[in-house]
């Protein structure tokens, strides 16, 4: 995604390109740095890198009070899938009987 972000502000002549998912604390922000750096490099355009994690809990407890819409997962595809997943192999535990509860066999 860094790298379609980098190519877009290429094409259409913009001076840098980020990311959103600096303002998250989950996020290994010394790798997506060195490859924003890198992609950007490659498109000839640069990366503009921020720590905006100081500001994430306040927006995530102003969001909250504003009763706004917050999604449980970043919204990518792969964190979509990884979230159906987990509720899957829970599903399929649970019908297997290998949930966590002890059972005798017979």
């Amino acid at each position: 995604r860094l790298n379609e972000a980098a190519r877009f502000a290429a094409e259409k002549g913009y001076d840098a390109f980020t990311t959103t998912l600096l303002i998250s604390p989950y996020q290994k922000h010394e790798l997506l740095n060195q490859l924003g750096v890198e992609i950007g490099s490659h498109y000839g355009i640069e990366f503009k890198y921020w720590d905006f994690r100081p500001g994430f809990r306040a927006g995530q407890e102003r969001a909250k009070e504003l009763d706004m819409y917050r999604q449980p997962y970043c919204g990518c595809i792969y964190s979509e899938l990884e979230r159906y997943a987990k509720k899957l192999n829970t599903t399929m535990d649970a019908v297997r009987g290998n949930n966590r509860e002890s059972r005798t066999t017979g």
